[in-house]
């Protein structure tokens, strides 16, 4: 018993120590770069990124992209792969089909206006792979710091 619980502290006290544990939440991803302009989130053993149209006033025709990669950042190869993304916006709710395009890349296109309170639900069905999905606010602008270090905080 107290080898058991001995472990449980040890593993409690790796898991809060190590930073690449705690690099995948959205608050940590939100502070990141991505590499392709859109939002980044984590689904299961993947990242994925999500790019929309951000000066759409009004709902048309709009693109929407996905990239696959893995926790390093290495891409994941979607031939074969398919998925959607449902967004969100207002009383709005479309929801785009996603087929492969290209290395790591999902695309579809879907009749959405690019507003403040977007929301997205992307899932992702990879070949011989359980689907994953992530929730997104794409068009959502974190803080990404504050000189008092209380970033993403409203006082």
């Amino acid at each position: 018993m107290k080898k058991a619980l001995f472990l449980i502290a040890a593993a409690s006290a790796f898991a809060l120590a190590s930073p690449t544990l705690l690099a995948h939440t959205d608050e940590a991803l939100d502070t990141q770069k991505a590499p392709n302009g859109g939002q980044l989130r984590m689904a299961g053993a993947y990242h994925y990124e999500l790019v929309v149209a951000k000066d759409s006033k009004e709902a048309k025709d709009n693109p929407v992209v996905v990239y696959v990669t893995d926790h390093a950042g290495t891409k994941v190869p979607t031939a074969g792969a398919k998925g959607t993304v449902t967004i969100l916006s207002g009383k709005a709710k479309v929801t785009v089909s996603l087929i492969p395009d290209g290395d790591n890349r999902l695309k579809g296109s879907g009749a959405y206006a690019s507003a403040p309170d977007m929301k997205a639900i992307v899932s992702v069905t990879l070949p011989n792979k359980s689907p994953e999905q992530a929730r997104f606010t794409p068009l959502d602008k974190p803080m990404l710091s504050t000189q008092d270090g209380h970033a993403g905080h409203s006082h």
